[in-house]
């Protein structure tokens, strides 16, 4: 009965605003266009050990600086690499960080912040305490902080930034969960003898996941931007390409960026639209499914 009752709960949100659309078309073409962009995209990046392209290592495939042409993209960078293939290689890196990071944030972040909402008391007081602490912390210094001194692999990098999204989706499941606890599916539940474990997994937690998904997609593509903007900082990922190493290595000399603008200009269109697209996408869900941002 209580699980009947979570569920009808769980779209309720949606339902209310209905206009007599579906979802998918109250979400819009512009959602399904970024969703097909971060299809392809990861896709590209999944699969480039077996895509026809140049090894991103092999120099001399073009031209010093070539300009894009047939047969090579992107053009060529200052030691003749394919742009293109760094470009999709880049994307490897980048977007592990990014989904790495997020899913620290929502593992870590959402469980504090549900059992924060639900149990309250003193547990919740210490939980926000240390929710508010990470938020005063600057962001970057507790990056840079932590890949200097634990390393600059891909696991330590995105962990830096997954503890930065730690508080931010703590704090939005607290939110809801504070919400959602007060419902009469929850109460429903209590009365029935329903377990704590069985209420939050089965009635919160269904409640809960959606405008969470939503800040999600927000927080990966904040992390793809800060992977670029620690590259930048000589301090992201040591071994390996990503797109933020990708554009400082083409920008570091500015008689090359003068020279081969092409060489940084398209790994930079590739994050541009990556970033836009989670957050429009992100942004969308949030405006369907009504998840307030006023808690961030």
């Amino acid at each position: 009965m209580a699980e009947t009752t979570a569920h009808d709960i769980a779209v309720e949100a949606p339902a209310e605003a209905d206009t007599g659309q579906s979802v998918s078309s109250r979400l819009g073409l512009g959602f399904w266009l970024s969703v097909v962009w971060l299809i392809i995209v990861a896709g590209l990046a999944l699969l480039a050990p077996w895509l026809p392209i140049a090894d991103p290592n092999e120099t001399a495939v073009g031209g010093r600086l070539e300009g894009p042409r047939s047969g090579l993209w992107f053009g060529s960078d200052a030691t003749g690499r394919d742009v293109f293939s760094l470009t999709i290689w880049g994307a490897r890196i980048s977007l592990l960080v990014g989904f790495i990071a997020i899913l620290v944030g929502f593992l870590v972040g959402g469980t504090l912040g549900i059992l924060s909402g639900y149990f309250r008391g003193r547990f919740d007081s210490i939980v926000s305490f240390i929710f508010v602490t990470l938020l005063s912390f600057p962001a970057l210094i507790l990056a840079i902080l932590i890949t200097t001194l634990l390393g600059r692999t891909v696991f330590w990098v995105a962990l830096s930034l997954g503890i930065l999204a730690i508080a931010p989706v703590g704090r939005l499941a607290r939110a809801q969960t504070l919400v959602f606890a007060e419902r009469d599916f929850v109460t429903a539940a209590r009365v029935l003898g329903a377990s704590h474990r069985r209420i939050i997994v089965h009635e919160l937690l269904p409640n809960v996941v959606i405008p969470m998904s939503a800040l999600a997609l927000l927080g990966m593509g904040i992390a793809v931007v800060a992977e670029g903007t620690l590259a930048f900082l000589g301090i992201s990922v040591e071994d390996g390409l990503s797109w933020g190493k990708q554009i400082f290595l083409a920008a570091s000399r500015r008689s090359e960026l003068q020279d081969g603008p092409h060489a940084a200009f398209f790994p930079i269109g590739v994050v541009f639209l990556t970033v836009l697209s989670l957050n429009y996408a992100g942004d969308r869900l949030r405006e369907v499914f009504d998840a307030k941002e006023l808690v961030l």
